[in-house]
């Protein structure tokens, strides 16, 4: 665990603990380089090496670096292939989903702790708002001292806190804290704070949209915010014009929201080489869908549609999707409704990637199943849930369908539910 640090890189005191937070009850907390820290918790002899996470095979991409590993230009959504040109020397690991899982729980009961108002936004980060907990824990800078230090002595782990008077502002203050950081943007320097940014730190603008943006000669969000609003129009269209407009004033009116609503839930892998056997595509599909059914069983979720996603070897991607008559959250007919698409799908090409997803989520307890003419009392479900205890008690791979005991697994890379109206860009 490095040393804290209290004001921002570059020693700005202005925007550190001390500066005024009246009025700032809002934070973004962000876990520091999440997976890879988990990984040097459970291997102390990592601490201070580059370590990599992600997919370990020649078409893995990475899910997360050390910041040690950041020295040499390892980024996350990076190949592997590239992320071990540029670090030889890393420590390559694959993904661990139990593990983070685990830690992420207990990064949310101390949020949970200091305020029921709690919106998170992945596995590593959540908005809070401490607006009603300063009488009995202090200011929300001091709040912020509080998680960050219970993270770190309880988890062993570190943090990076925003804490502003918005969702936006706050989100722009952790990143920039990183690493193990506080950033407090006090409400009257708002402007001081956001306006020398670069444009692309606003939410929704990416690389087409900054472009468009420079070529325009607005390179910081205060060009964007002293620009005539018909500029921004003519070059992003309306709506995406009055929403950088409103934030580049630092105006966002949103409240943390502590209803989480999943639109789907999903998994998808990419072969090591491209693949043309259909029963390799078959198992794939399997595998897929067997992950999606847990996991819709343990959010207590289930779906009307089932989609899936194909790419082709030369990155050409299909999505087929089909909507049945009753939710589901039985692996075994996402699975058959899977497959049906794939065959209807007739690819006729080498694959790269396939997906599984279900969507229309609704509470499984409150799903309404038509049954079958002549099936049994007890089916596939009843089934599948005792496997999921089963997993429980014992690990996943105790049980499992037939088809996937033999053979090599393959690396599943399951897929965010959610795509959250903050900027997922922010590194963590």
């Amino acid at each position: 665990m490095g040393r804290s640090q209290v004001v921002p890189r570059g020693g700005d005191a202005r925007f550190g603990a001390g500066a005024d937070d009246t009025g700032c009850s809002i934070l973004h907390v962000d876990m520091d380089a999440f997976f890879a820290s988990v990984e040097v918790r459970k291997r102390p002899d990592l601490a201070g090496r580059p370590v990599v996470v992600g997919g370990v095979g020649p078409r893995g991409v990475v899910s997360s670096a050390s910041y040690e590993a950041r020295a040499f230009g390892v980024r996350s959504a990076m190949p592997t292939a590239r992320a071990r040109a540029l670090c030889p020397g890393a420590v390559f690991l694959p993904v661990d989903g139990a593990a983070y899982a685990e830690a992420s729980r207990a990064v949310m009961a101390i949020f949970h702790d200091v305020t029921p108002l709690v919106e998170p936004l992945s596995v590593d980060e959540a908005f809070l708002d401490v607006s009603g907990a300063g009488r009995l824990l202090g200011s929300p800078a001091a709040i912020a001292a509080l998680i960050r230090r219970r993270v770190a002595e309880e988890l062993g782990l570190s943090c990076s806190v925003g804490v502003a008077s918005t969702k936006f502002v706050a989100k722009l203050g952790s990143a920039r804290a990183k690493p193990d950081g506080v950033i407090v943007v006090p409400r009257d320097r708002v402007l001081e704070f956001l306006h020398p940014l670069p444009v692309d730190a606003l939410w929704g603008v990416g690389e087409k949209a900054a472009e468009v943006l420079r070529r325009l000669g607005l390179a910081t969000v205060g060009a964007v915010a002293e620009a005539p609003v018909g500029m921004l129009r003519s070059a992003l269209g309306d709506a995406a014009a009055a929403h950088l407009h409103e934030l580049a004033w630092g105006r966002d009116p949103r409240r943390v929201s502590v209803e989480h609503v999943e639109k789907s839930i999903g998994a998808e892998v990419t072969f090591d080489t491209d693949v043309a056997d259909s029963e390799v595509i078959k198992r794939a599909l399997l595998e897929l869908s067997t992950k999606v059914g847990v996991r819709l069983r343990r959010a207590g979720q289930a779906g009307r549609t089932v989609s899936i996603k194909v790419r082709m070897a030369d990155f050409r991607t299909v999505n087929r999707s089909r909507t049945m008559g009753t939710p589901t959250d039985v692996a075994r007919e996402i699975f058959a409704t899977a497959w049906a698409l794939y065959q209807a799908l007739r690819p006729g090409d080498r694959i790269r990637l396939v997906g599984v997803r279900v969507e229309g989520l609704a509470g499984a307890s409150g799903a309404v199943r038509q049954p079958e003419l002549g099936a049994p009392e007890h089916g596939w479900r009843e089934a599948e849930a005792a496997a999921d205890a089963a997993a429980a008690r014992f690990g996943r791979s105790v049980v499992q369908p037939a088809s996937l005991l033999t053979g090599e697994r393959m690396e599943i890379r399951p897929r965010p539910s959610v795509v959250p109206l903050s900027d997922p860009r922010s590194p963590s």
